[in-house]
């Protein structure tokens, strides 16, 4: 399977945001929050992506993060299939959960950093989800509890985000409160919302396919930042071929290649009747990756594997205690690539 173009260009800012189809609602109660911060701290761990902002809405979520080694688009995927098979499979739906692709504008670190992170955290409050700033402080489903230590996200980056604030953790907290109140009075900011929020959809690649010159570049509404950033954007994307191909979808059976691979058993023996402990955990890394993780259905895992139906499920579960190893083990290249 060849790799996947970096389309994202390592360390590179984005906001992101998807809604539900419709305006539906995409989490119905903390369970579903839950599951969707499981699978963001996840790839956080992972390194795949550096998180420093996130708002949960009951029908969107907002992100501001860094990309790694990982093109977003693969991160995303990962994240929103995975979360919405999940989704299905609890309320017994079918169909799409989110409305078209997620929405990505690309970011300059300065100035918007630090606006973009008070804009995101600020979403409660002007949904109306919080009645005012100190319902706000204990938004547990926010990046700002986070940064200011009300609750404990390893998995987002405070550390970077409150040194831009003073070098003392209670100071920095405190100038970092100051400065998001600020912002609850200057109301709605067309500048940092961004056209591309509305009309953007598949990250670098769709900036890419613009062909309309510099002046077209300059004004997208993809890129939220100045012109030299916009014009190192351009280049950076022009640069990437136009042979260059998205990575096609991962099958089963490659799920289950690489599991093998990683775990040391061949491909026919997860499929046969063999009970010892190495193919029981091969047979737990397919099931939580396939049905979890990339969020597929279970009886094609389950006639794969030699399982009934009805013990899919309970082998995704077994392979999801060890859920960032068998993430690594399916973003690395497998021995026949």
């Amino acid at each position: 399977m060849p790799r996947a173009p970096r389309l994202d260009a390592p360390d590179v800012l984005h906001h992101v945001m998807a809604r539900g189809l419709e305006r539906q609602r995409i989490f119905r109660d903390d369970q579903d929050r839950e599951d969707f911060m499981r699978r963001l701290a996840a790839l956080a761990e992972s390194g795949a992506l550096t998180v420093y902002a996130w708002v949960l809405l009951p029908n969107h979520f907002h992100l501001l993060l860094r990309t790694g080694q990982r093109p977003l688009s693969r991160s995303m995927r990962s994240l929103l299939t995975g979360y919405a098979g999940m989704f299905n499979r609890r309320y017994r739906r079918s169909g799409h959960l989110f409305q078209n692709r997620y929405k990505s504008v690309v970011c300059e670190d300065e100035p918007y950093f630090l606006e973009l992170i008070r804009y995101l955290h600020l979403n409660p409050l002007r949904a109306k989800l919080v009645e005012d700033f100190s319902e706000l402080d204990a938004y547990t489903y926010s990046g700002h509890s986070a940064l200011l230590g009300r609750q404990e996200y390893p998995w987002q980056d405070t550390t970077t985000v409150l040194k831009s604030f003073a070098r003392r953790m209670r100071l920095a907290r405190q100038e970092y409160r100051a400065f998001v109140a600020e912002g609850a009075r200057q109301g709605s900011r067309p500048d940092l919302q961004g056209g591309g929020l509305i009309r953007s959809a598949g990250g670098w690649t769709a900036v890419r396919e613009l062909r309309r010159g510099r002046e077209g570049y300059v004004g997208d509404e993809r890129i939220l930042g100045g012109t030299e950033f916009v014009e190192r954007i351009r280049h950076e994307v022009e640069e990437r071929k136009p042979q260059e191909q998205r990575q096609p979808e991962i099958t089963l059976e490659g799920v289950v290649e690489r599991v093998c691979q990683a775990v040391g058993v061949r491909v026919e023996e997860v499929a046969g009747s063999g009970r010892r402990a190495a193919v029981s955990r091969a047979r737990a890394g397919v099931a939580y990756l396939w049905l979890e993780w990339l969020g597929h259905s279970g009886p094609a895992a389950a006639r794969v594997l030699g399982l009934r139906p009805q013990t899919i499920y309970e082998a995704a579960r077994r392979g999801q205690q060890e859920a960032v190893h068998w993430q690594r083990v399916l973003a690395a290249p497998s021995q026949s690539e």
